[in-house]
Formats: C-alpha cells, structure tokens, sequence
C-alpha cells in the first residue's frame, strides 16, 4: 500500500530518504483542517518565493537589452518562457509532495553517486551565476539611490546575511512575507513607469505573437535565450521541490492530491504575476528606447540615467532604482534558501545558512568586483546578460531529472505526472536543449 501511494517505500530509488534538507522548516507551517480559502491560503507562499527567481537583476538587462534593442518581438519568449516555467513548477510541486524529497535528494538517491556529483557541480555553478546577477543588480541599485560606488556595492551585499538569519528565527512565513511585500512595491514602480510610458498596445499585443525572426536573428536569439535563462532558472527548481514541504498536510492519498493542486495553483499565480513584471519590463524598454530612438541599451545604470529625459519626470528613475533594489533583495533571500536546499539534499552536509551564504556569495563577489572595476557599468551589464545565457545553458541538466523522476511509476507510485505534462515538459526540454545547440553553433562559427 506504502509503495502504491509513493512516497511512503523507497523500492523505486537507489537509496532511502534521509532526512529533509531544511529541516528547520521542514513541515513548521501547519494546514488547517477546515476547508475552503484557509486552506488555499495555507498553500500560498512557496510560489512567490520562486516567482522572485522570474524576475532577478539578471532578467532586467536581458530584457532591458531586448525590448531597447528588438521592441515588442521578444515578449512572445517572455510569455513562453513563463508557460515553461508553470509547467516545470508544476512537475517541482508534484515530486516535493508526493515523494517527501526535493530535487536534489531526488538526483541523491534515484542515480550512480558519480551522475549525481556531476549535478551538484552543475547546479552550484548556476547557483553561483544566478547570484552573480544579484550581486551587480544589487550594487547597481545602491549606486543609484545613495551614490554607493559600485565597488563598494558589490561588498556591501555580503551583509544581506543578516538580514536572511533574523527572518529565519522568526519563521518561514515572515520570509515569505517580506518577499511578497517587495514583489508589491516593484509591481507599483513599474505600474506607474509604464503609465508613464504610455506605449502602442496594439503593438504590444502583437508582440507575443511568435516569429521565425527570432531563430534567423543571431542576436535576437542570444537574448532569446538570455531571457529564457533568466525566467526558467535551474536553482528555482531544486528550491521549489523543497520549500513545497514546509506544508504540515495530511499525509493520506487525498491529502497529497489536495497538497499537490493547492501547491500548483500557488505557483501558477504567482508566476502570472512575475510575466506581468517581465513583460513591463520588456515593454519599458522597447517604448521608452526603442520607438524613442536610443538604440539597444545593456546596462541597468544606463537605463535609469535617460530614463528621465524620456519620460520627462524625476520620478521614473527613482521608481526603477527602487524596484531593482527590491528585486536584488528578494533574489538574495531565495537565492540562500537554494544553495542550502541544493548542498543539503546532494551532499547531506548541513552547513550553517550565514556560512553557506558568505561561501556563495565569496565566489560571486569575485568576477563581479574585478568586472565592475576594469570595465564600469558596461561591464557589469554584459556579464549580466552572460551569466543568464550560462543559466540556460545549464537548463537541461535539472529539467531532464526532473521529467525523468516524476514520469516514473516506480518512484512516484499513483502520484506520476499525467502523460500530457510529461510530453510538454519534454517539449519544452527539447526547445531548450535546440536552442542551446543552436547558440553554441552560432558563437563557434561567428
């Protein structure tokens, strides 16, 4: 019976389970028994906390550089990036639930311990670029509202620590609170920049449509994939896989089911909400440089700098400096809560979250601090921009496992994804994996 439900036996993986990575949270927010919104609101949290990874300083300057460079073309990789997303998330919800193990426990204990080590290099390393991106975006926000050299920005973001470990001893949920707040504060910024903006609907609405353009166009390709790399990033799915299960449910067969579509539906609508913040971002860009003659435009500094001519109105570069802050300080947090998620369920070591935080972020002070020194701003928006294509680059290697764990009846039991989401996830892991190919060739032949 255990076997038949999944979850409960290990028949189907090479090891058993150990224990749960962030097992200070693990299962510490409990689901009331009575039905209705409370139990809906129970469930709400987890997909915020990925839905930040959608919309990092990283997908800033992906998307600031498309939308200044190719207008309204490349919402439609926006808004297929984002249908990718909630599939992938999906697929997280339904394995952290059903088989009590996140993605990284998973790789642990259902391959060879070499294929295994493979994946946590891999996954480190995108964990590395992923706080890359905010390390600069960061930096570059502080520059912007106090003057703070960025320089010494990219050192001052070591301390967002402390922040991380004070909102870790008041519990999970103020974490997911802080989170939520500061999604609410960029969605005002960008709602008013964008009223600001006032851009062609009609043409933005056409914008989503696809195009070959984007396979023929090089350029637009690399942005394409910058901007997939930046929205379907890889530590969000190891992240969600684990902090789905800070959910104390009923452990029954309906219980997970219930567990498993609650979880869903949380993920689905915050990542609508983080399109509408990518998109705004994209359409900011291609109205206010494109159709306004500046040409493409990389650097997050620069942006802000004629953002006020513009527009005509001191206000529009503070609202965008404010929101890139607050879109740096929530990636950090999510950011933290991977990297343990990812030592923890790969290595089952434990290591102190300010420790695991000052290791990461140690080894992306480095390249962003010597970047930002040699070259300025305009070299830390292009390592942006590359640190998002390496992201997609390593795509592949934590969608595969994933499709692969939750289409196996042996490990998931009655809880295995329908065949329709198996084959579009395997669609969409096909699309990216040509797509890289694609990529790698063109940057080869020049």
């Amino acid at each position: 019976m255990l076997e038949r439900l999944g979850g409960g036996a290990d028949l189907g993986w090479r090891r058993e389970r150990g224990d749960p990575a962030l097992s200070e949270v693990h299962g510490s927010i409990a689901v009331p028994k009575r039905s209705g919104l409370w139990r809906v609101f129970a469930f709400m949290g987890p997909g915020y906390l990925v839905a930040t990874g959608y919309m990092d300083p990283g997908n800033w300057a992906t998307s600031l550089a498309g939308g200044s460079k190719f207008g309204y073309g490349l919402l439609t990789v926006a808004l297929l990036s984002n249908m990718i997303a909630i599939l992938l998330q999906a697929l997280c919800s339904r394995l952290g639930v059903a088989s009590g193990r996140d993605l990284a426990q998973a790789c642990r204990d259902g391959f060879p311990r070499p294929v295994a080590w493979v994946l946590w290099v891999l996954a480190e390393a995108a964990i590395c670029a992923t706080d890359l991106a905010e390390v600069i975006g960061t930096a570059i926000g502080l520059n912007l509202l106090f003057g703070i050299p960025l320089e010494l920005g990219v050192v001052l973001t070591a301390l967002d620590v402390f922040l991380i470990l004070w909102l870790q001893n008041l519990g999970f949920r103020w974490i997911e609170a802080l989170v939520v707040a500061l999604l609410a504060v960029i969605a005002a910024c960008f709602g008013i920049q964008i009223a600001m903006a006032d851009p062609d609907w009609g043409q933005v609405i056409r914008g989503f449509a696809p195009t070959t353009e984007i396979v023929r166009n090089p350029d637009m390709l690399y942005l394409a994939l910058g901007i997939l790399g930046a929205t379907v990033m890889p530590h969000n799915l190891y992240l969600h896989s684990a902090i789905v299960q800070t959910r104390r449910h009923d452990g029954t067969e309906s219980g997970k089911r219930e567990a498993i579509k609650l979880a869903t539906l949380d993920s689905t609508v915050a990542l609508m909400f983080a399109l509408t913040i990518n998109a705004s971002i994209l359409i900011l860009a291609a109205s206010a440089f494109h159709h306004g003659g500046v040409g493409e435009v990389t650097d997050l500094g620069k942006a802000h700098e004629l953002l006020n001519p513009l527009l005509g109105s001191t206000l529009a570069p503070t609202l965008f400096a404010i929101a890139l802050l607050c879109c740096g300080l929530n990636s950090t947090v999510t950011a933290t809560i991977a990297g343990q998620a990812v030592m923890e369920g790969f290595l089952q070591i434990k290591l102190a979250p300010w420790l695991r935080r000052l290791i990461t972020r140690g080894i992306a002070i480095v390249p962003a601090a010597g970047v930002t020194i040699a070259y300025g701003e305009s070299g830390a928006g292009a390592l942006l921009i590359l640190s998002q294509v390496i992201l997609s680059l390593q795509l592949p290697f934590a969608i595969v496992p994933l499709i692969v764990f939750t289409a196996d009846k042996r490990k998931m039991g009655i809880f295995t994804a329908p065949l329709w989401q198996t084959v579009l996830a395997a669609i969409a892991a096909a699309l990216i994996i040509s797509l890289n190919i694609k990529l790698l060739f063109d940057l080869a032949t020049g």
